[in-house]
C-alpha cells in the first residue's frame, strides 16, 4: 500500500484498516486488531484532517489513537512511510486489501481468495475476482460454495454503486422528506434519525431511521412503499433496508419497549458506546440494543433519558457522543448547555445580487429587500448585508470607495423601502437592525482589499482568504493576524478555508490565532455553507476552551440558504459551544455596544 506525507483522512483510515487485517492474518492479536479498527473508524469520521491535528500537536485528541498508533502516524507525516507497517504487510498479497472494500469479505476470506485464485497485485484485482466468480471458480474453493459465490458477485456490484458520503445538510434534507412520508402512517408514534446523521457529523454515509410503534409489520410495509425506493435490499420483522432512486441507502428499524435502548445503541458513536459499555461493566451491567441486563434479567427502556439515568448519567446530546469527555461530564452532572438554533438572533454573512459593474459568479441572486424579508420571517433582530469586496484587480482604491458609497446608499434606502413596508408593515422594518457589512479579501501580503476610507462606510467588516492558499503556516498566520488587526474588522470568515470533498484547509498556528482573538475581542466564524461547515467542531471546542467568541453565519447566496444556519449551530454544538460563546446569540441591545 502506497503511503505519503499528505494522506487525507480516508486514506489514513484505509491504511489502518489494512494493518488491522494484516494482524488478523499474521498474528491474530485481537487487542492490536481492535486498536487499529478503532483508530481507523475514528479517523474516517473525524471532521478535521488528522494531518492538521498532527501539525498542531493535537493528535492525542483523536479518540482511538493511542500512543503506539500516534507514533506510527507521526513517522508517516514526517517521512511519508512507516517501517512497522511495511514489515507487518510484507509477504501478504496486496489484492486482499482491495477485496476488503467488498461488502461481506473480511481479512481471512480475502486472503484465502488471493491464495486460491492466484490474485496478488492490486491493479485489476476486483475485476479478476469478479471474472473468477462468473466462471464459477469460487464455489470450488474449500469452505466456499454456490451461495458464497453469489454473495461475492452481489458485493462487487454494490461496491460499484457506492456513492461518496453526503454533506450533512444534503443528507438531512433527504432524511426530512423520508420522515415526512413515514409520519403519514397512524401507527408511527415517534421517528428519530440514527448514526452520524443524528450526531450531525459533517458528512454522512447511509441514512438510518428508528421508529417507535406497536405495529412493526404495518410500519415496515409502509416504509418500503415510499415512492423514491428503487430497490428493497432486505425486509424483516423489525428492520428493512432500501436503495433510493438517488442511489443512497436507507436503513430502517422499529421498536417499542426497547426503543430508548435501540436509539442510544444505533446513534453511536462507536467509541462512545465502547466507553459506555466499559462503565456499565464496572457496575456488573451489560448493554445491548434491547436494554440493560441486570443479574441476567433484561431491563428495557422506552426513552434514552431513562437509559442514561439508570447508568447514573445525565442524558447526553447526540452531537457530543464522540468519547471526548462527555461520559465523565454526564456522570458529574456537568454537561454544557449547548447552543440552540432558537438562540440565534441574526446573521452577519449574506450575499445579495448587488454588482460592482462587473460580472461575478460568486455573488447572490436575491435583492437586499428579499434578504431582509427572509431575516424578519426567521425572527431575527438584525441582519448583515455583506457581499464580497470589489476586485482590486478591476478597480482603483478611489473606485472601490465610490462603489461602496453607492452600496451604502442602497442599503439605507432599504430601511425606507415602500415594498417592504407594504409587505411586512412599518413596525417590522423598524424592529430589525439592517447592518452594512462586507466580506473583505485579505491579500497575499496581509493587506486588505478595501482602503480605510471604504471601510469607514461600513458598520463593520469581516475578512476571508480567497487566494494564495498554499502559503506556509507562519506566513498564513501572519497574513490573517494582519487582517484581523484592523479596528473595523470584527471576525475571520470560514477560518480554515476548507471545502468538504474538494480541498483541505490551509495551515494556521491556531494558538496564535486564539490568543490574538481573545486579547483583541475578535471572533471566529462557523460558516454554515454545506461544503464548508468551517470552523470544524474540533477547532470550535479549542476556541471555546480558549475563551474565543464565535459567530454562526449562513454565508447564503440565496435566501433559501439562510435557514442553513442551523447546520452551523450543529457544528457549534459538536464543539461544546454554549449560548454565551456565540456572539449572534446576543440580543441587539447587547450586541450594539460591542460593534459600535
Amino acid at each position: 500500500m502506497k503511503t505519503n506525507k499528505n494522506m487525507n483522512n480516508q486514506e489514513i483510515a484505509a491504511l489502518l484498516g489494512a494493518i488491522s487485517a494484516a494482524y488478523e492474518i499474521k498474528e491474530g492479536n485481537k487487542f492490536k486488531i481492535i486498536a487499529y479498527d478503532r483508530a481507523a473508524t475514528a479517523i474516517e469520521h473525524a471532521t478535521s484532517e488528522i494531518k492538521d491535528l498532527w501539525d498542531d500537536g493535537k493528535l492525542d485528541t483523536v479518540p482511538g489513537v493511542g500512543v503506539s498508533i500516534g507514533q506510527h502516524l507521526d513517522e508517516l507525516f514526517r517521512t511519508g512511510k512507516v517501517k512497522h507497517f511495511k514489515k507487518i504487510m510484507s509477504d501478504l498479497p496486496m489484492a486482499m486489501f482491495e477485496f476488503l472494500d467488498i461488502p461481506g469479505i473480511g481479512p481471512k476470506t480475502a486472503f484465502k481468495l488471493c491464495e486460491s485464485l492466484g490474485i496478488n497485485g492490486r491493479i485489476g484485482a476486483v475485476k479478476k475476482l469478479k471474472r473468477a466468480a462468473e466462471k464459477r471458480k469460487i464455489r470450488l474453493i474449500e469452505g466456499f460454495g454456490e451461495q458464497s459465490e453469489k454473495d461475492i458477485l452481489t458485493g462487487i456490484a454494490e461496491l460499484g454503486r457506492r456513492e461518496e458520503r453526503m454533506l450533512l445538510p444534503h443528507a438531512a434534507e433527504l432524511a426530512k422528506k423520508i420522515i415526512t412520508y413515514i409520519k403519514k402512517n397512524p401507527e408511527v408514534k415517534e421517528v428519530h434519525l440514527l448514526g452520524s446523521l443524528r450526531r450531525c457529523c459533517s458528512t454522512v454515509g447511509d441514512i438510518d431511521i428508528a421508529v417507535k410503534t406497536d405495529n412493526p409489520g404495518v410500519v415496515i410495509d409502509h416504509f418500503v412503499k415510499y415512492s423514491e425506493v428503487k430497490k428493497i435490499i432486505n425486509k424483516g420483522k423489525r428492520k428493512a433496508s432500501v436503495m433510493l432512486k438517488s442511489r443512497h441507502q436507507v436503513d430502517f428499524r422499529v421498536q417499542r419497549k426497547s426503543f430508548g435502548a435501540m436509539l442510544q445503541y444505533f446513534t453511536g458513536s462507536k467509541h462512545h458506546n465502547i466507553h459506555l459499555r466499559e462503565e456499565a461493566l464496572k457496575k456488573g451491567l451489560s448493554l445491548s440494543e434491547y436494554g440493560i441486563k441486570v443479574k441476567g434479567k433484561l431491563k428495557r427502556f422506552e426513552n434514552e433519558k431513562d437509559f442514561y439515568s439508570f447508568l447514573g448519567m445525565d442524558w447526553i446530546p447526540p452531537e457530543i457522543r464522540e468519547n471526548t469527555g462527555e461520559i465523565e461530564a454526564a456522570q458529574a452532572h456537568k454537561l454544557p448547555s449547548l447552543v440552540k438554533f432558537s438562540d440565534i438572533k441574526g446573521d452577519f454573512h449574506t450575499h445579495s445580487d448587488f454588482r460592482y459593474q462587473e460580472s461575478s459568479h460568486d455573488e447572490g441572486i436575491n435583492s437586499f429587500e428579499e434578504i431582509v424579508q427572509k431575516a424578519i420571517n426567521l425572527g431575527y433582530e438584525y441582519i448583515g448585508l455583506a457581499d464580497h469586496s470589489p476586485s482590486v484587480s478591476n478597480h482603483t482604491p478611489r473606485q472601490i470607495i465610490a462603489l461602496l458609497s453607492k452600496r451604502k446608499q442602497e442599503i439605507e434606502q432599504i430601511k425606507r423601502s415602500k415594498k417592504l413596508i407594504h409587505l411586512l408593515g412599518r413596525e417590522k422594518i423598524r424592529e430589525i437592525k439592517i447592518l452594512n457589512t462586507l466580506e473583505v479579501d485579505i491579500l497575499s501580503d496581509g493587506s486588505l482589499a478595501v482602503p480605510d476610507k471604504g471601510l469607514e462606510l461600513l458598520d463593520f467588516a469581516f475578512i476571508a482568504v480567497h487566494s494564495s492558499m498554499k502559503q506556509n503556516r507562519k506566513t498564513m498566520t501572519r497574513r490573517i493576524l494582519n487582517g484581523l488587526d484592523h479596528p473595523k474588522v470584527m471576525f475571520l470568515a470560514h477560518p480554515t478555508g476548507r471545502k468538504l470533498g474538494k480541498r483541505e484547509g490551509y495551515e494556521l498556528e491556531w494558538e496564535k490565532i486564539f490568543d490574538f482573538c481573545l486579547r483583541n475581542n475578535k471572533w471566529l466564524e462557523i460558516n454554515a455553507m454545506p461544503d464548508r461547515l468551517d470552523l470544524t467542531d474540533v477547532l470550535v471546542r479549542e476556541a471555546v476552551k480558549n475563551g474565543v467568541k464565535l459567530v454562526i453565519d449562513s454565508d447564503a447566496h440565496e435566501v433559501k440558504s439562510m435557514s442553513f444556519i442551523k447546520y452551523g449551530v450543529s457544528v457549534a454544538r459538536r464543539g461544546w459551544a454554549e449560548k454565551k460563546d456565540v456572539i449572534n446569540a446576543l440580543p441587539w441591545n447587547q450586541l450594539r455596544n460591542i460593534i459600535k
